[in-house]
């Protein structure tokens, strides 16, 4: 395919340098004993929050035009006929409100595009990260079978970094429990099936779920993971970490999940769980500089930061897109002393 670029885009303007995640072998990463280790707290210039420094953007207060510069500014990739963008966490695909797809028009002035754009692959509404676009469907389609290909041998697609309230043990591997939708009370559920059949799965009463992880550092009862799903299903990752006894950072759907009696963490019964702002012990919200009255505001750090997109067409070897975690990320890796730079981020387009 022939490249086309405009003006106003510049491909992955995202500093990939800086960007914390890439798949690494096992044996990079520390030692049981030396990864649970106290770490000396990053000095930062600040001692205040995200909510402050770098801030976090409130995408109902901007008007349709300065929503389209946001997402135009987060282009990480462009190669004729697509593009890829860094997509901000509370920015939802579809719906009724200023969405995604309602902003493609606009968007593809903005770029000074001559055809129009449509989604081939993107982040969940609450995630941030990834969204692949395209203005050629029969590339889309060429694109499409190939992701059905790839999970069929269940190749990884996308990666995922989370920042976790706790930390996942053992350190590596894979979680495979059947997931299904349920109500509780007036609200639909994300529930876990642990004893799946296979007329589960013929009744369609549970999906089939594999997540594979790695934790990839860890301090102060926190960790930064590294996650890609081998199933596709929503809340897929923020369930199965409750698997774990860990929470997604920010996550006030699932965080109820868990309980503590002196302070170890276990499962609550599923029928008890209900969406709330997530609670944080006093030590972390010290580091964090947080109050507990203003968790609501904490974005769930959950980010789609790789999008693997495998040989079709003419392609004779796979792309792969990559985008950095956003500031405020970034910065809550500092604050909970995470590193970030451990490993060289390798994911970059082929």
């Amino acid at each position: 395919m022939q490249g086309q670029s405009c003006p106003f885009v510049r491909r992955l303007v995202t500093n990939l340098a800086s960007s914390p995640l890439s798949t690494v072998p096992r044996s990079n990463i520390k030692p049981k004993g030396q990864m649970h280790k106290q770490r000396q707290h990053v000095k930062s210039s600040k001692g205040v929050s995200i909510l402050q420094d770098p801030g976090i953007p409130v995408l109902r207060k901007l008007t349709r035009q300065g929503l389209v510069e946001l997402i135009a500014s987060s282009v990480v990739y462009q190669e004729y006929p697509l593009i890829g963008i860094n997509k901000p966490a509370g920015l939802s695909i579809t719906g009724r409100d200023l969405c995604l797809i309602s902003l493609l028009p606009d968007l593809q002035h903005q770029l000074q595009l001559s055809e129009m754009l449509h989604v081939v692959k993107a982040s969940h509404r609450d995630h941030s990260g990834l969204v692949l676009l395209s203005t050629c469907h029969q590339t889309t389609q060429n694109i499409e079978n190939a992701f059905i290909q790839a999970r069929r041998k269940k190749e990884v697609i996308t990666s995922y970094c989370a920042v976790t309230v706790g930390v996942p043990e053992p350190e590596a591997g894979e979680i495979n429990i059947a997931l299904k939708q349920q109500s509780i009370g007036e609200h639909k559920m994300v529930v876990p099936v642990f004893h799946s059949t296979a007329g589960n799965f013929r009744r369609k009463e549970a999906k089939k779920a594999i997540t594979q992880y790695q934790v990839l550092d860890a301090a102060n009862g926190c960790a930064l993971v590294q996650l890609q799903p081998l199933a596709t299903f929503e809340s897929m990752l923020e369930v199965h970490l409750t698997l774990k006894l860990c929470t997604v950072l920010g996550d006030h759907v699932y965080s109820g999940c868990l309980g503590k009696v002196l302070d170890v963490p276990f499962r609550l019964p599923v029928e008890s769980v209900i969406p709330r702002t997530q609670v944080l012990d006093e030590t972390l919200l010290q580091k964090l500089h947080m109050d507990q009255n203003h968790m609501w505001k904490m974005p769930i750090h959950l980010h789609l930061q790789r999008l693997t997109i495998p040989p079709f067409g003419t392609k004779k070897s796979e792309t792969v897109i990559t985008a950095a975690p956003l500031p405020y990320f970034s910065r809550n890796l500092e604050l909970l002393g995470l590193t970030k730079n451990e490993f060289v981020d390798k994911s970059t387009k082929k």
